[in-house]
């Protein structure tokens, strides 16, 4: 399948776009102060996703500094996907995959060692995904989102180099 999409950073005149899919396709919001905020300190991870000149996905990410699921040296940089959403009528093309794979190179560039994100269990089709990319599910935490749905906390690896 030829790819008819291309990835870039996301910029300022991207926040409305992002906020109408991030509306349109999850129930959790946020407001321009947390978009603006992430792409602020982690520009490199904040990634848009473009067909035919109009962005139809993006994902946002933020470095923290925590203990490590796979190695017990103390603190590490760890990358947590904090948002992906591509709009519907674009799902099934690769997108998420680009979006999800382009980041964590990315994160490499602030020094983090893992990566982490939340998912809904429902959520076959991101799970699914998450797996192809060989994040496992490390936990799950009851009642995560507003309205009950338990998540699960999936973990990876970030390749050296």
């Amino acid at each position: 399948m030829q790819q008819t999409f291309k990835l870039r950073k996301f910029n300022i005149n991207d926040l409305e776009r992002i906020t109408y899919i991030n509306r349109t396709c999850l129930p959790e919001n946020y407001s321009d102060y947390f978009f603006l905020d992430l792409h602020r300190r982690f520009p490199e991870t904040f990634i848009v996703a473009e067909e035919n000149g109009e962005v139809v996905g993006y994902i946002m990410c933020r470095i923290e500094t925590g203990l490590s699921s796979f190695i017990f040296r103390g603190l590490v940089k760890k990358a947590h996907i904090v948002s992906v959403a591509v709009l519907p009528q674009y799902r099934r093309k690769g997108i998420g995959e680009a979006l999800v794979t382009k980041a964590m190179e990315n994160m490499r560039l602030y020094k983090a060692k893992h990566c982490f994100l939340e998912v809904r269990v429902t959520n076959t089709a991101a799970v699914d995904l998450y797996r192809k990319l060989e994040f496992e599910v490390s936990r799950t935490i009851r009642s995560y989102y507003a309205d009950g749905e338990e998540a699960y906390v999936m973990t990876r690896k970030l390749p050296s180099k």
